[in-house]
């Protein structure tokens, strides 16, 4: 920082006693040539090229890179403009996108808290002496996914939705000491279990996805499929099509072969459904990208993780705990650590790097403004406007419900024609009208998921009906 003309003082980077802002907006500038002719002579190489000399040629790069000119910091500005020009946001267009990331309601409360600088560096606790204050944050958020799931013990985030999932299935393996398979309903976020498999593609565990062709998973089916072998069931509620799963026999077939039972939940949907640890299960994971985070064009997002106390050893991340300094004042610490680094390699349960401190932040912020009221209001918004919609855009001709099951915020629909083409119509007359499932699932190309949040109007919703029907 400039202390004033001619001197500057603090800071991360010290600049000397008395220099100039020249000086200090030259620190800033690329080597010349010159400058590294002198670093060079320094270590005694004679040309950059002999900084390499010890990688073998044959795995050296022997093209030139395709690399374009520079440009100057005026053109890269305009290029970067031009480039973002080329973006959609949700705002352009009426949003009834969802499959994970949905275009809900932030309070002016989030962004002009978590915009505060003491706030906005919020970053991974690493060290025992991490700042109180970010500590603090953490444990209050832990404490409210605790108190929104009903479980007993919440870490301190994990990196998104999709690799939660995961993270859960190598907790619930190192819990039960079963390497045999994790099944998983079909019905679950595709991604989710595509990353699922990414992590379990070098290791004992095979997947076995269960058909959903109701669109729930028949806790029927789940019977005959798990076994002694069993470490976890996976399954999303409210499901990737929207529906309610039967979670409590789900979760009553899972114990009875001692696995452990892993739900995916929609944070918001806990404002009028069952809590996850009210219906049995043992590992609650989530994106968290609903609670007061913006769409972002896809992420960065937010990892939610809780489990019963007796699993807490086994649970990846940190845990941010509440305790007493030597003089009786409350502080907090960093109670647990499970990464490699900090703990011998073999017990670590966990390969988190970073948090999402900040999102994190964002989240409990949510969450404490809304309170448990208003997260019931909401969730109440959510539910009763996505049936209008699905009650007037089944009124259309070619187009009904694809399953007949309960459904929170979100419903699938099967229409007549061409979805991609209807859905690229839709667009043309300003909305996003939802997600064509034939991407994930080609027995359902005729399908479309529209998800209603309680931002979207009456009239919003009468709007889409209306392009529906021209389209």
């Amino acid at each position: 920082m400039l202390g004033g003309v001619g001197g500057c003082q603090g800071g991360p980077t010290r600049f000397p006693a008395r220099c100039t802002i020249a000086e200090v907006c030259l620190s800033y500038i690329l080597n010349t040539p010159d400058d590294q002719q002198t670093m060079l002579r320094q270590i005694g190489v004679a040309s950059l090229q002999d900084l390499f000399a010890s990688i073998p040629a044959s795995v050296r790069l022997q093209r030139p890179l395709d690399v374009p000119a520079s440009m100057s910091e005026l053109e890269l500005t305009q290029h970067m403009l031009a480039l973002t020009a080329r973006n959609q946001s949700a705002d352009q267009a009426v949003c009834f996108l969802g499959g994970g990331c949905y275009d809900h309601f932030i309070p002016a409360v989030v962004d002009a808290i978590a915009g505060r600088s003491e706030y906005y560096t919020a970053y991974t606790p690493y060290q025992a002496e991490a700042s109180q204050g970010s500590l603090q944050a953490f444990y209050e958020f832990q404490t409210l996914i605790c108190q929104l799931t009903g479980l007993d013990v919440a870490n301190a985030s994990l990196y998104e939705g999709g690799s939660a999932v995961a993270e859960a299935v190598l907790m619930a393996m190192t819990v039960t000491g079963r390497q045999g398979k994790v099944v998983v309903a079909e019905s679950v976020h595709p991604d989710y279990r595509r990353i699922l498999g990414t992590y379990l593609a070098n290791l004992d565990p095979r997947i076995e996805t269960l058909p959903t062709p109701q669109g729930f998973l028949d806790p029927d089916d789940l019977q005959r499929a798990v076994d002694d072998e069993t470490c976890c069931v996976v399954v999303q509620h409210p499901n990737f099509f929207g529906g309610l799963e039967e979670v409590e026999a789900l979760a009553k077939a899972t114990h009875a072969r001692g696995a452990l039972f892993v739900v995916s939940f929609d944070p918001l949907s806990l404002g009028l459904l069952k809590r996850p640890g009210e219906y049995g299960a043992d590992i609650a994971v989530a994106e968290g990208q609903s609670l007061g985070n913006p769409l972002a064009y896809g992420g960065p997002y937010l990892g939610l993780l809780a489990c019963r106390e007796q699993f807490v050893r086994k649970m990846p991340g940190r845990l941010v705990g509440q305790t007493v300094d030597r003089r009786g004042t409350r502080c907090w610490v960093l109670t647990l650590q499970t990464r490699e680094q900090h703990i011998r390699r073999e017990k670590a349960t966990s390969n988190i790097c970073t948090n999402q401190g900040l999102f994190a932040l964002r989240a409990t912020v949510y969450l404490a403004a809304l309170g448990p009221q208003g997260l019931k209001e909401t969730a109440d918004l959510c539910l009763r406007k996505a049936h209008y919609a699905a009650q007037q855009l089944t009124a259309l001709p070619g187009v009904r419900l694809k399953f007949k099951r309960p459904f929170f915020k979100e419903f699938t629909l099967q229409v007549e024609g061409a979805v991609p083409d209807r859905l690229q119509a839709l667009l043309r007359r300003g909305y996003h009208a939802g997600l064509a499932l034939g991407r994930w699932y080609p027995t359902l190309a005729d399908c479309v998921s529209v998800a209603v949040t309680e931002k979207r109007t009456r009239t919003e919703i009468d709007g889409l009906v209306a392009a529906w029907k021209n389209a």
